[in-house]
């Protein structure tokens, strides 16, 4: 019964997050909770506590992207659960075209229903070449 309410949980939190509202799945952060994003894109680093981890996804929001969790394994006790999500992230264009497309694992470590550290696993390489793609975007309409 624990992993189904964790799985729906994390569905329900990523939906609202792709509706625009972060706040769901910000409040299933730990105060101290540390989201460490790998590479050297400008979204890399370790983003420590609650505050630098909402600045994150309102820049995920800012920039038009869009996730969608897909398969979600959840394995132990409430006191000390593993969560990995299987996680599609897309960006479109003004005029439909996608400019961005990335699948990668999310694993979070989970006390008491409070994620405390939480790491993405993707192709850091799509993500360089969507930042390329803002700044594109950013000097043409400056």
């Amino acid at each position: 019964m624990y992993k189904a309410a964790v799985r729906w949980m994390i569905r329900r939190n990523v939906a609202a997050l792709g509706a625009g509202d972060p706040g769901p799945l910000l409040a299933g952060y730990a105060g101290n909770a540390v989201l460490v994003f790998p590479g050297n894109s400008a979204w890399s680093g370790e983003h420590r506590g609650k505050p630098a981890i909402e600045a994150f996804m309102r820049r995920f929001l800012e920039n038009g992207l869009v996730g969608e969790a897909h398969d979600i394994v959840v394995n132990g006790p409430p006191w000390r659960t593993t969560v990995c999500v299987l996680f599609t992230v897309r960006a479109t264009d003004p005029d439909g075209m996608i400019v961005y497309d990335n699948r990668s694992i999310l694993f979070a470590r989970v006390r008491w229903g409070k994620i405390f550290y939480h790491e993405d696993f993707e192709d850091t390489h799509k993500i360089e070449a969507f930042d390329h793609y803002i700044a594109a975007r950013k000097s043409a309409s400056a």
